[in-house]
C-alpha cells in the first residue's frame, strides 16, 4: 500500500496575458496552464498540463482504490461561469494487489471555460489538490492563473488531448446495455451486460454513480465474444441498500486500443 508523505508541494503562478505559464520545476511535478483558443461556441478551450518525473503518476477523476481524487477550485477566476474538464483516456495501474487509474509521464487536461459575459476577457485561476505517486504518494497543491484573451491560438497539445478522450458508446459500436441492480447487505450490486466490440487485449470497466459519498468497488470484467459483463458493488454511508438514479451511472471501458464512455445504466 502507498504511504502518504507528510509533505505538500505548493506551486504558484502569476498571470501573464495570452501566454502559457509554468511552475518552477521540482523533482516530480511541473504544472502549466495553457491559455488555448476561443471555440466556435464562444468558450475558451484552455488546458492544464502536468509533467511528471520518470516513474511518477497522477490520477484520473475516478482514481481507483489506491488513488487520490483530484480536487479543483475555480473560485478565484473572473468572468468565468463554468469550467468543464475533458478527461483523456487514462491508464490502469496495479500495485500490491490494488488498482488505481490515472496518467504517467505527462498529461494535458483540456479545460472548456464558459464566460459570464462573452464580450469581456476571462481570468482563470485554479487551485488544485492532487496526488503524485511513485513508491510513495505525495500530496501536491497547485495555484495557477492565466488571462484568457480571445481569439487565442490553437494549441496542438490541447487538441491531441481532446482527440485522446474516450469515444462515445455509439462511436464504439455499443449495441445494447442492460443493468441488473440487486440489494446486498450494505448497498447494491450492479451487473452490466454490454454488447460491444473489444477495446483491447485487456479491458477494465469503471463505474461512477454521480454521488460522491458512494463507495464503488473495483469492477470485474469478463468477455464472451461481443458480450462484456462487468460487476461492481456500491456501498452508501448508511451501510444499507439505497435508491440509485440509473441515468447518472457512468461506465468507462478502458482498453489498450481506446476507451469508451457509456452514459446511463438501464434495466432489462
Amino acid at each position: 500500500m502507498f504511504r502518504i508523505a507528510p509533505l505538500a508541494l505548493c506551486l504558484g503562478l502569476f498571470s501573464l496575458p495570452a501566454v502559457a505559464q509554468s511552475t518552477q520545476g521540482i523533482e516530480n511535478l511541473e504544472a502549466t496552464l495553457l491559455p488555448g483558443w476561443q471555440t466556435d461556441a464562444g468558450n475558451q478551450m484552455a488546458g492544464l498540463r502536468l509533467a511528471l518525473a520518470p516513474g511518477w503518476k497522477t490520477y484520473w477523476r475516478s482514481p481507483g482504490e489506491a488513488g487520490i481524487p483530484p480536487l479543483f477550485n475555480w473560485s478565484g477566476s473572473q468572468n468565468v461561469k463554468s469550467v468543464r474538464i475533458h478527461w483523456p483516456s487514462p491508464s490502469v495501474f496495479l500495485a500490491n494487489g490494488m488498482q488505481s487509474i490515472g496518467y504517467h509521464d505527462a498529461v494535458v487536461l483540456p479545460l472548456e471555460v464558459t464566460p459570464i459575459d462573452r464580450s469581456k476577457p476571462m481570468f482563470l485561476r485554479t487551485q488544485v489538490e492532487l496526488g503524485v505517486c511513485s513508491d510513495i504518494c505525495v500530496p501536491a497543491e497547485l495555484d495557477l492563473s492565466a488571462d484568457l484573451v480571445a481569439p487565442g491560438v490553437s494549441d496542438p497539445a490541447i487538441a491531441a488531448a481532446l482527440a485522446a478522450r474516450p469515444v462515445s458508446a455509439r462511436e464504439a459500436g455499443l449495441a445494447l446495455i442492460r443493468c441488473a441492480v440487486d440489494p446486498i447487505a450494505d448497498g447494491l450490486r450492479i451487473t452490466a451486460t454490454m454488447d460491444i466490440p473489444r477495446v483491447g487485449a485487456t479491458e477494465t470497466v469503471v463505474f461512477e454513480t454521480g454521488q460522491a459519498d458512494i463507495w464503488v468497488s473495483p469492477a470485474s470484467a469478463t468477455r464472451s465474444g461481443n458480450q462484456l459483463v462487468s460487476v461492481t458493488e456500491l456501498v452508501a454511508p448508511t451501510g444499507a441498500p439505497f435508491a440509485l438514479d440509473r441515468s447518472m451511472v457512468r461506465l468507462t471501458v478502458i482498453g489498450d486500443d481506446h476507451s469508451v464512455d457509456v452514459r446511463g445504466c438501464p434495466g432489462s
